[in-house]
């Protein structure tokens, strides 16, 4: 069982094989879960649906969180987090390609920690992504990781 699981929330496989990339090449080991969309990564939270039995029930030690996500959008998403006792703590990144102003002030609004553009140079990526790695795996104290089931 890894202590600092990050979940990356994000539909798009080229996004999702790019962060696994940059976050290798940055430095950051840690296990990586990717959920691709809004559904996948409530019921991966809440140990529902096909994550019903996982064996590994604490909680990720970060979220990165995509906003134009299928079934659930990622604002309804960090609602649901926000909203509920157990997931309300954890902390949550905004990682997207949105530059819209609205987003961010949503984001911001329903408590995200932080809000990340996507950076569309693949060498600028690799340094967010182990600046992101560093900070909220390292550096950050964040609150004590439970079980989601007590």
């Amino acid at each position: 069982m890894q202590d600092c699981d990050i979940l990356l929330v994000e539909d798009n496989p080229d996004d999702v094989e790019l962060t696994l990339l940059a976050f290798e090449e940055g430095g950051i080991c840690n296990d990586m879960i990717v959920a691709y969309d809004g559904e996948e990564a409530l019921d991966y939270l809440f140990m529902r649906g096909k994550y019903e039995k996982r064996e590994n029930d604490y909680l990720p030690a970060v979220i990165l969180l995509d906003l134009k996500l299928p079934k659930i959008s990622g604002l309804d998403v960090l609602k649901a987090i926000r909203n509920d006792e157990h997931t309300s703590c954890l902390p949550v990144v905004i990682l997207t390609s949105s530059k819209e102003d609205e987003d961010v002030v949503s984001s911001y609004r329903l408590g995200a920690n932080a809000y990340v553009r996507k950076p569309v140079d693949y060498g600028e990526f690799v340094k967010a992504a182990r600046t992101l790695g560093l900070f909220w795996l390292l550096l950050n104290e964040a609150p004590p990781r439970r079980r989601l089931c007590k």
